[in-house]
């Protein structure tokens, strides 16, 4: 079986090499896109998420089985042509639970004490910092949409800090009681909080979920959003008066904006995290290796009655 990675690290190409070796497989590694590559007659590729993978490119791999993204999200596979075609696809989820909640006070942090600002001042001799006055955390409301692996981590953190929890979920889990998150609709969330986390995956329903009409209910300033940037509607990063802090942007121009604290798609990137993306990207292939179903198959999202993935 011939396996294709790409956009890989040495430090993955070596893990993958080592943990491989006992399989009869052919083992082909790009620090390229998918896209640059011209070569396509691989049974499996591993991609990340400057890979796009739609119409087009499946076209040329015609014999391609499965498709793994060492990625949680997946914006950038047309699922539904890779269900048409009996492609299987997989993720790598609860991978960056720490790193992107961290992370994401990281940014809360600098939105509402300024800290940044205080440091590159300093470097060039000017102590003052009365200019510089920030709000606290304890006591306030944190809003959190979405109560997966990523949210749960911001609300065991809001729970340190002393906050009060509002969250907007899917569905309710037990754990929610534990952490003290008051489990709410969309619009209760927004009507609630200071501060708002967004930890959701982009999907179609996702998108736009924050948007020119539906902000107007927030009644705080602070909108913190490690997750995708299509969640939140462009005009509201264009429009939103208070402090929109995030890891990833619709349009990188934006970051020139005041109220607009941007880092470029790096809330994940720990040691940590990076090698549980290698190992749970190790367990989806050795799955489909042996002849099962990749643990983190998108089936679901494919589509429900995914016959590949039953």
């Amino acid at each position: 079986m011939k396996i294709g990675f790409f956009e890989i690290k040495e430090e993955e190409k070596e893990f993958f090499e080592k943990n491989l070796k006992n399989y009869n497989v052919e083992l082909h590694f790009y620090t390229e896109t998918v896209n640059e590559i011209n070569e396509n007659d691989f049974d499996v590729i591993s991609i990340f998420i400057n890979s796009k993978i739609d119409k087009n490119v499946l076209d040329k791999f015609q014999n391609l089985k499965y498709i793994q993204t060492r990625s949680t999200g997946y914006d950038h596979i047309d699922l539904v042509e890779c269900y048409k075609r009996g492609i299987k696809v997989s993720n790598v989820r609860g991978y960056a639970g720490p790193a992107v909640g961290e992370f994401a006070y990281g940014l809360l942090l600098e939105a509402i004490r300024k800290i940044y600002a205080a440091i590159e001042r300093l470097k060039k001799g000017n102590t003052y910092y009365k200019d510089l006055k920030g709000m606290e955390i304890e006591g306030k409301n944190i809003g959190i949409l979405g109560l997966g692996t990523i949210g749960l981590q911001i609300a065991k953190i809001a729970k340190g800090f002393g906050a009060k929890i509002y969250g907007f979920s899917r569905t309710k889990k037990d754990i929610y009681g534990e952490l003290g998150i008051n489990f709410c609709s969309l619009e209760y969330v927004l009507k609630k909080s200071d501060y708002l986390f967004i930890a959701l995956p982009l999907t179609p329903q996702t998108k736009n979920l924050i948007n020119k009409n539906n902000i107007k209910q927030f009644r705080g300033n602070v909108i913190i959003n490690p997750a995708r940037a299509e969640i939140i509607q462009k005009e509201v990063y264009e429009n939103f008066k208070g402090i929109i802090a995030a890891d990833v942007l619709p349009d990188w121009n934006l970051a020139k904006k005041e109220n607009i604290i941007a880092t470029p798609h790096m809330a994940y990137y720990t040691k940590e995290a990076l090698f549980r993306i290698m190992q749970i990207s190790l367990d989806n292939l050795i799955d489909f290796l042996n002849g099962k179903t990749p643990r983190f198959c998108l089936k679901e999202e494919c589509k429900k009655d995914y016959k590949e993935c039953k």
